[in-house]
């Protein structure tokens, strides 16, 4: 709140633009990174989530109405033809998602659920505009350069001699063209994770959680603008004086890298900007791995999602390091920022969501937990036909006892309660089940 007050009085002091490039950052965050954190979203939950809940459901549904199939292919070569074919197949999963989300759950259900992300989804944008105010800020009054030979130096220390240059520049030597735009896709592709985190935990956990998570992202953000005020420096990319020689030009890192440089230069000898634009400076600590890391641990309860994300993110690192985007100690300050920002805003959640006051160790896993559920309400069902209330007693863990509500309509949205005593309300992904507290006496 008092950045933002205080973000007009600083611009104009310091003679920079108060207007925003809306048309880029609008397309590039409402349109291609939006449609991207669906595709991702839909494909962690296939990860995920349980198969019979999520996958098979949705096959079925094609298997009744073989029309479907016909009209989704026509669909996909339509935008194929039209678009590349990485745009075709993700619009084209995002629009399966949607329909398929609106017909589990109705075109109420379908309101409420953008009602949810979009929210959090408008306090991160603003958040994103306020740090990239800021970021031109730093560099008009710091010299953007000033800390590169220390952070440098500092990984010649750690890596026995050799700087991230030095690895770049033997991987230049070692692997085709084709390997860096793989890891230029990896790069590029770490934005869609936040997307997909707030889409996830907006949808399971409700609107305040996913402003929780937001809230984790940029407090790492106003973390690093501190550091960077402290210790601003570029990259790996500007300490080398061979990088533009050697480093292959047709790479999209490539031409963003000079230009951030330039842009840079620009600010610190007070040319005339127009506008603020998307132009990130901020080198040390890396936000490419600390964003990362603050996602992990919003969506930490599914182990699938959190093995996947790992994996990929150790991909990751390998991309910022090869790419020069930045130094070993970037990363390193990175993961730190990250557990301050994670410490700071959901300090008090030690413990994963599903949580052993719920499901013992065994019962953990999503496949597990619904055997249980099922087998519950198979057991109650003889009781009642349609909707009915069982004080069915669960494995306990503690001294806590759960029971189910089943609903007479399969595609209802359910919500996993637990007891008021634990504080917590989260949207169920798996439909028909619903645990609510027959007691609660755990200390």
């Amino acid at each position: 709140m008092l950045l933002g007050i205080a973000l007009v009085p600083l611009l104009r002091r310091l003679h920079l633009p108060t207007a925003f490039d809306w048309t880029t950052l609008a397309t590039a965050y409402w349109l291609v990174l939006a449609s991207q954190s669906i595709f991702v979203a839909a494909i962690l939950c296939l990860i995920g989530f349980p198969g019979e809940l999520v996958l098979r459901p949705l096959l079925d549904h094609y298997r009744r109405e073989p029309l479907r199939i016909v009209l989704v292919l026509i669909y996909a070569l339509i935008l194929f033809y039209t678009l590349s074919w990485m745009k075709a197949c993700i619009l084209t999963v995002d629009t399966v998602a949607i329909l398929e989300y609106r017909e589990r759950g109705g075109f109420r259900r379908l309101r409420q659920a953008a009602g949810s992300i979009l929210v959090p989804a408008l306090y991160l944008f603003a958040g994103f505009l306020v740090i990239l105010a800021y970021n031109s800020i730093i560099v008009s009054v710091r010299f953007n350069f000033a800390y590169d030979p220390a952070f440098n130096a500092i990984d010649k220390w750690m890596l026995h001699g050799h700087s991230v240059s030095d690895l770049s520049h033997w991987a230049l030597g070692n692997f085709p063209l084709s390997f860096f735009k793989f890891l230029e896709f990896i790069y590029f592709g770490m934005f869609p994770q936040i997307g997909a985190g707030i889409i996830l935990v907006s949808l399971v956990d409700g609107k305040s959680r996913g402003l929780q998570f937001v809230g984790a992202i940029l407090m790492a953000y106003y973390l690093a603008l501190g550091l960077f005020y402290l210790w601003p420096s570029q990259g790996p990319y500007y300490s080398c004086p061979a990088h533009f020689s050697r480093f292959p030009d047709t790479l999209q890192a490539y031409s963003i890298q000079k230009l951030l440089i330039a842009h840079a230069q620009r600010l610190w000898e007070h040319f005339p900007v127009q506008r603020i634009s998307a132009d990130y400076f901020i080198a040390f600590p890396c936000m490419h791995i600390a964003q990362p890391i603050i996602v992990v641990w919003f969506l930490r309860r599914w182990r699938g999602i959190v093995f996947s994300l790992c994996a990929y993110d150790a991909l990751l690192i390998v991309a910022i390091l090869l790419l020069e985007w930045h130094y070993l100690a970037d990363i390193i300050a990175g993961v730190s920022v990250a557990c301050m920002a994670i410490a700071i805003t959901d300090g008090t959640s030690l413990k994963p969501l599903y949580s052993r006051r719920i499901f013992p160790t065994s019962m953990r896993r999503g496949g597990a937990r619904m055997r249980y559920l099922r087998k519950a309400a198979t057991h109650t069902r003889q009781q009642s036909p349609a909707r009915f209330k069982a004080s069915s007693t669960a494995p306990q863990s503690g001294r806590h006892t759960v029971g189910i509500h089943l609903n007479s309509r399969a595609d209802l949205p359910i919500r996993f309660t637990q007891p008021s005593c634990c504080g917590r309300l989260f949207v169920c992904p798996f439909p028909q089940y619903k645990l609510f507290s027959s007691s609660c006496r755990y200390s």
